[in-house]
């Protein structure tokens, strides 16, 4: 099996999170795509985010009736920060036959040396980018990928994805404001935002 890796705060996960999946696992002829929501991140520990258990929820609710789209509690189950390096090393005990491949951004590339063990990580995966030239150059991002390549002996796959204009900061804005959120999100992703208050300040 390959099976590729989308992590991000879902916070809410919306329909630019799903396309990825998508065009990923067309483009990397993955067998499946595991969604996997951060419990902790890092990286926004200044930041305000939504209970790991609501994010979850909206991430079932997002990949229902798609069945090469999983969901993992990996993650949002795990007590502490959420590292990338032990989240593959589980999947590898998990799934000791698979190919992995972590789904990034471009923008997420030219920062994964800074990430907890990125020598763990470039060993256990294979890491597709998407390369949105609006996130990083294209020279940029080709000196990254070759600079990964020589230090770490990372396999590194750079993929053609659309350029969708939406994000979760953007969704969360549109709630507060009392706008709407349709065609941005699943339409039961909307309804549980709504049916719980998600976002209202």
């Amino acid at each position: 099996m390959k099976t590729g890796i989308l992590g991000g705060t879902f916070d809410p996960i919306h329909l630019g999170h799903l396309i990825l999946a998508e065009e990923a696992y067309d483009a990397a002829g993955l067998d499946r795509v595991l969604l996997v929501p951060t419990g902790c991140s890092y990286f926004k520990e200044d930041q305000k985010v939504t209970d790991a258990k609501t994010r979850y929820e909206m991430t079932l609710l997002a990949a229902e009736g798609t069945e090469h789209l999983q969901v993992s509690d990996m993650e949002t189950n795990r007590p502490g920060n959420s590292y990338t390096a032990v989240t593959l090393r589980k999947l590898r005990e998990q799934y000791p036959e698979d190919e992995l491949c972590c789904i990034v951004g471009a923008d997420t590339l030219v920062m994964m040396s800074l990430w907890k063990d990125p020598e763990t990580i470039f060993s256990l995966a294979t890491i597709l980018v998407a390369a949105r030239k609006d996130e990083v150059s294209e020279k940029g991002l080709l000196e990254e990928k070759r600079a990964l390549e020589q230090k770490y002996g990372a396999k590194i796959e750079l993929l053609p994805v659309r350029n969708i204009e939406i994000s979760s900061t953007q969704i969360r804005e549109l709630v507060l404001k009392g706008r709407s959120i349709h065609f941005l999100v699943p339409e039961k992703v909307e309804q549980y935002i709504r049916d719980h208050g998600l976002y209202r300040g």
